[in-house]
């Protein structure tokens, strides 16, 4: 370090000779005091001044008071030049912050001796000097640059609640608060601490200001500018300094909001926790891994599920909870937990299990295992609920959808799923179904009630469950209609066999009340074991055309490839009546016109209208065929209004011709005439193509009267009323009577080709038609005989007095061309004589 002294003396020589003995260092020198301030003024960086107090202008005293006046140089070292009777001036200049003085006259070496201690001190001092700084600066920036909030207050006496100028405050602390020192100096502590946690601090504050204790922590919220707060975690201590401030203490403040918000969350999180297991319709778990499933903690709800407290399962206390498990499921679950365990993947499994009071409940697991670093477990946990309550709700739905409500026997859904899951066996023997076909029992209903059929069909099903057994299944797989599996039988001799003792069984039941049925079997084989639905349609088929054997009260008849042809012929009739109705092939219906001839005037008066359909594929398919199907597919009702509005236009061909007084008969299908919009749309057909309505006949059959009959008889008084003709066709083949006819809305009866053909085989008086047409007069009905083939029928109608007769003897169904041109020679080509003519 370079040293620089400044030598003060009025005599040259002094100066001179002082200056050479110090060449070692860098020296200035100046005459008197005046000179020497100036050259102060000029180097600040002197360390020493060597000063003699008697000088001229100004003197050495006079020199150290301007220097202390001016405060320059402050770190300057002075050594004062004096003689021995100047003690008193010695005295004062080192109370004027002279550090030494030499006397005169002046030792060289002694000076030069004395000079280098003090700068070995000045030394020292600087280096001292520099070490304050050093920690002084390291001290500043930890203050202003830690990460928490630090305030230092320093008072020689006690405060409690406020800030004041002796609070330093580092920027942290201004930060967490969200305030500046003039802001809290302002407001004061109270009013930024939290109600809630005032009083605890002021508390604790207060005895460190007494001295009762030295320091104290603690969480409290301070509160922001917006009446929202903060948390922080406070350390408040003592701080004993050397000096008056007695009152001295540091902070330490940390933001902990979060914190405070994940425990919070935590807390919410336990509570909830607490909550739910309190609630939770079972039990959660913690256990070993072991055959016991030794139970390490155990949740309250163990008591409601198990009966038994938790205690007594931790550590297998009084049992274990393989215990409790149902012994069917024990070695299932833990192969099920094996293989999860394995994968790593989630747990859930449904078991039984025995409670204490020898209940058995049903339970769900749902659980995971706990794994450590190796990858190995250390332990499972879980929840086991109790699903008993969804068990039962689940066998109800299961029952309910797999069994008739009623008998309580499985039902077609449950046929449908056995048929599907044995066609998957190669190795199944001979297996067939049969059906028992009851829909007669339906006709009770309108006579007895639902109730009555009802219970009925439930003593039917108790009857036929004798034939139960483990080879043959019943099944109720419709309304009134029974399914028998049959399996491992050896032929279709032990299929009918089986059959004879149902109907035995079944004579016995509904014998008093008059009814039989059709039994319909099918053979399963390779060819309709997989479609299902086919299967059991064709079953169906099997059991109707078995209804339709008269001879018996209990038809039976095998499903075989000629009814299966018949289901084929049906369906491409349904999609030929489709083709018309989307006028795709609207020319294959067409309607041909058979004569009506009128006895008394010898004429025609009319005709009736005849649908036929010519398919390319099909050839001529008659009415008598594909009616049933329309009517059953509800293609009728297009299918009816073509056929009307085509007999209308030959009706209108008519009146152009002259012919304004012949009447056509239209057949009406009971499902075209049950519709509210009936009569509504064949009025505005009549009107719109500007018909008669007297040249109208309606023909129904006494079919349509097995049902609906107040309804029907209705529609038809409506319909005379509008002026049209009702006649019933093929009388005294379906349910009307002769008794029945007085209250019908009818005008014509049409008697069946059964009874004309009766008038060949039997003499006139045994023959019931006469009597038929006289009671049909004397309701004042027209009479209409059909099947007119022979001269003889001709003649018993005129001698019996028939009003009309048609069939194939007058003529057969006409064209259009052919039926005018009839009309206009109004003649009949008989094939003898008849006279009649």
């Amino acid at each position: 370090m370079s040293i620089k002294i400044l030598i003060v003396d009025d005599s040259a020589t002094d100066r001179l000779n002082i200056k050479n003995k110090l060449s070692d260092y860098d020296v200035l020198t100046a005459c008197d005091g005046i000179e020497a301030m100036r050259i102060i003024d000029e180097h600040r960086d002197i360390d020493m001044a060597i000063l003699n107090l008697n000088m001229v202008n100004m003197d050495g005293l006079q020199f150290l008071s301007s220097l202390n006046l001016s405060n320059q140089n402050k770190n300057l070292r002075t050594l004062i030049l004096t003689d021995c009777d100047e003690q008193y001036n010695e005295i004062k200049g080192l109370n004027l912050g002279t550090v030494d003085y030499i006397r005169e006259p002046i030792n060289m070496d002694s000076l030069k001796e004395r000079i280098d201690i003090h700068l070995e001190l000045l030394e020292i001092q600087h280096l001292y000097e520099q070490k304050l700084y050093d920690q002084g600066i390291t001290f500043d920036t930890i203050f202003q640059q830690a990460p928490i909030g630090i305030t230092i207050s320093l008072n020689r006496e006690p405060i409690y609640n406020h800030f004041d100028d002796y609070y330093t405050l580092n920027p942290m602390f201004e930060k967490i608060i969200g305030r500046t020192k003039k802001e809290l100096i302002e407001i004061g502590w109270e009013k930024i601490s939290h109600p809630e946690d005032l009083l605890e601090d002021l508390k604790y504050f207060q005895k460190l200001q007494t001295g009762e204790i030295n320091s104290y922590s603690m969480d409290k919220r301070y509160i922001r500018h917006d009446g929202s707060y903060l948390w922080a975690h406070i350390v408040v201590a003592r701080l004993d300094l050397a000096s008056d401030y007695k009152f001295n203490h540091i902070c330490f403040i940390q933001d902990i909001s979060e914190r405070k918000e994940i425990e919070k969350t935590l807390e919410e999180s336990e509570r909830s926790k607490s909550v739910l297991l309190s609630h939770l319709p079972g039990l959660a778990y913690r256990c070993c891994y072991d055959r016991e499933w030794t139970m390490q903690y155990v949740s309250d709800g163990c008591f409601n599920l198990t009966g038994y407290y938790p205690k007594s399962l931790i550590n297998n206390r009084d049992l274990s909870f393989n215990d409790l498990i149902s012994p069917e499921y024990r070695e299932s679950l833990w192969k099920e937990w094996e293989c999860i365990l394995a994968d790593k993947l989630p747990f859930k499994y449904e078991y039984e299990i025995n409670t204490a009071e020898g209940e058995r409940k049903w339970v769900l697991e749902m659980g995971q295992g706990i794994y450590n670093a190796q990858g190995e477990v250390e332990a499972l946990e879980g929840i086991i609920l109790d699903i008993s309550d969804r068990k039962q709700i689940e066998n109800n739905l299961r029952y309910n959808s797999e069994h008739d409500v009623w008998t309580g026997l499985y039902n077609r859904r449950y046929l449908e799923n056995l048929l599907a899951c044995d066609a998957k066996i190669k190795t199944i023997n001979k297996r067939a179904v049969i059906c028992i076909n009851l829909s007669a029992i339906h006709s009770l209903s309108l006579t007895y009630g639902f109730h009555y059929t009802q219970e009925l069909i439930k003593k039917v099903a108790e009857s036929l469950e004798t034939h139960f057994v483990d080879k043959c299944q019943l099944f109720n797989i419709h309304e009134n209609c029974f399914a028998f599996y049959i399996k491992d039988y050896k032929n279709k001799n032990e299929l009918v066999a089986f059959c004879k003792k149902v109907v035995n069984t079944l004579e016995a039941v509904l014998d008093i009340e008059r009814i039989g049925g059709g039994i319909g079997i099918v053979e399963i084989d390779e060819d309709n074991k997989n479609n299902i639905e086919q299967l059991l349609k064709n079953l169906l088929i099997a059991s109707e055309k078995a209804l339709n054997i008269y001879d018996k009260v209990f038809g039976v008849c095998f499903f075989n490839k000629e009814m299966e042809v018949e289901l084929i012929r049906e369906e491409d009739i349904k999609c030929e009546i489709a083709s018309i109705l989307a006028y795709e092939n609207p020319d294959s219906l067409f309607l041909e016109f058979q004569p009506i001839f009128d006895i008394k005037s010898n004429k025609i008066s009319g005709f009736e209208a005849l649908a036929r359909i010519r398919s390319n594929k099909l050839g001529l398919i008659m009415p008598v065929e594909f009616i049933p199907i329309a009517e059953k597919t509800k293609l009728i009702i297009s299918l009816g209004k073509k056929i009307i509005i085509r007999a209308f236009n030959f009706l209108n061909r008519l009146k152009e011709k002259g012919h304004d007084t012949t009447n056509v008969s239209i057949n009406i299908s009971v499902v075209q005439m049950i519709r509210d919009d009936f009569i509504d749309n064949l009025v505005e057909m009549i009107n719109i193509m500007q018909i008669n309505p007297a040249n109208i006949t309606l023909e129904i059959t006494e079919s349509m009267f097995s049902s609906n009959y107040h309804e029907i008889n209705m529609i038809l008084g409506k319909l005379k009323d509008l002026g049209m003709k009702i006649a019933i066709d093929d009388f005294g083949t379906g349910y009307s009577s002769l008794a029945r006819e007085r209250e019908l809305n009818i005008d014509i009866l049409k008697i069946d080709k059964y009874f004309s053909d009766k008038i060949l085989m039997l003499n006139n008086e045994d023959s019931i038609t006469a009597d038929i047409i006289s009671m049909a007069h004397k309701l004042g009905h027209c009479v209409i005989a059909e099947g007119i083939e022979h001269e003889k029928q001709i003649q018993y109608m005129k001698n019996n007095g028939c009003d009309k007769l048609q069939g194939y003897l007058i003529s057969e169904p006409l064209d259009e061309e052919a039926a005018i041109k009839l009309l206009k020679n109004n003649q009949v080509n008989w094939s003898y004589s008849t006279g009649v003519s």
